[in-house]
């Protein structure tokens, strides 16, 4: 909306120039510029980029976890019906990508730990608090990144509007002196200072649609994690009852 805004009023800014075309010299509109604007465009160019690397990042990290999780569960299982501990743990260590094999591999790993050394009644609850930890540990790395997309989507479009007031303010200020009057004294500063707003707009709306597509991918492996965690919980008190 804001953006089929900007672009209506720069043709009508255009026009008023005495143009008799709507094409867009952007060379000569940032030649133009003062280092402000420029300054700002730099800036929101600089961010796309890293907005850009991070989608990347994080599109190849879930893709890989989701991938490796589903050959990790069809393999684990079967070692952990037939209780081997260590071929699962093996399994897991070949799957380093997968968030289940990770949350898996420690578990099984506090598991045999807390056997030797602790209290019967004490193992499940030590697998527990691992497995809880292992949760947190790859959770905050799933979402690595995604704050700052989130802090990119939202303040960009602040940014770009601030390098427009900085550039309708030059535009009035250039008026004032050359003691010209009517909108064509303006078009040009105005039309070279709404670049700001849509260079803002162009690197905000990729960030926030990345960043909810991405924290949805987030909250769905953490409930995998979760199911996971709660069925390894129960595989562990199921085979220490039978050893009893």
């Amino acid at each position: 909306m804001l953006a089929t805004v900007s672009v209506a009023i720069w043709t009508l800014l255009l026009q008023a120039e005495g143009s008799t075309s709507t094409t867009w010299d952007l060379r000569a509109m940032w030649h133009r510029m003062t280092w402000l604007p420029q300054g700002i465009i730099i800036l929101l160019f600089l961010l796309s980029v890293w907005s850009l690397g991070v989608m990347i990042d994080r599109f190849l990290m879930y893709s890989a976890a989701r991938k490796q999780s589903r050959v990790f569960v069809q393999q684990v299982a079967g070692a952990l019906r037939e209780g081997k501990l260590d071929e699962a743990i093996s399994i897991a260590e070949r799957n380093k990508k997968s968030h289940i094999a990770k949350v898996v591999a420690t578990g099984l790993s506090e598991f045999q730990s807390a056997s030797a050394q602790v209290p019967d009644e004490e193992v499940i609850e030590a697998a527990k608090r691992g497995l809880e930890r292992s949760v947190a540990i790859v959770h905050a790395e799933m979402k690595r990144g995604l704050s700052g997309l989130a802090t990119i989507g939202s303040t960009a479009p602040f940014v770009g509007l601030f390098g427009t007031v900085t550039g309708i303010i030059n535009a009035f200020k250039g008026i004032e002196s050359s003691h010209a009057t009517g909108l064509s004294a303006v078009a040009g500063g105005i039309a070279e200072a709404l670049v700001t707003t849509a260079m803002g707009l162009v690197v905000a709306i990729p960030a926030v649609w990345a960043y909810n597509y991405f924290t949805n991918k987030v909250e769905a492996f953490d409930v995998e994690m979760d199911n996971s965690s709660m069925e390894l919980i129960n595989y562990f008190i199921t085979r220490r009852s039978g050893k009893k």
